[in-house]
């Protein structure tokens, strides 16, 4: 029982994952902090409570007034759409462009042929390697 764990943990793509929440925390940090400390206050000149997420909407009410955090989910949209462009440029981009040079460096049957035609041809090969060697 242990053994099978152990293998789990150790295997290549587990640690690979827990290194990436951890390494992506921390860089969520950063972005975060970005963000609450230069592009919030600069959004925040122009709301009238001179702070972003300090901007309420006051709705009347009959026994009192609710009073909505929208600077506060503003803020959070804005944090969310620049972690999510910092990963697009740092990540998705890098690797679809890396991921294009591999392709064009591949014979072009190979390259536009799907995994269950490669998949065939393989068998087909190795079908071919065990009839000869009978």
């Amino acid at each position: 029982m242990f053994q099978g764990f152990k293998d789990f943990v150790m295997r290549g793509n587990v640690v690979e994952l827990a290194v990436a929440v951890v390494i992506g925390g921390a860089f969520g940090a950063i972005v975060t902090a970005f963000v609450d400390y230069i592009v919030n206050p600069l959004i925040g000149a122009f709301v009238p409570t001179g702070d972003l997420a300090a901007w309420t909407i006051t709705i009347p009410g009959i026994v009192t007034d609710a009073e909505l955090g929208i600077g506060g989910i503003i803020s959070a949209a804005i944090n969310f759409l620049a972690i999510a462009l910092v990963v697009y440029l740092a990540l998705v981009l890098p690797m679809n462009k890396m991921a294009e040079r591999r392709a064009a460096k591949l014979p072009p049957e190979v390259a536009a042929a799907t995994p269950e035609e490669l998949l065939v041809e393989i068998r087909d090969l190795l079908a071919a390697q065990n009839n000869s060697a009978r």
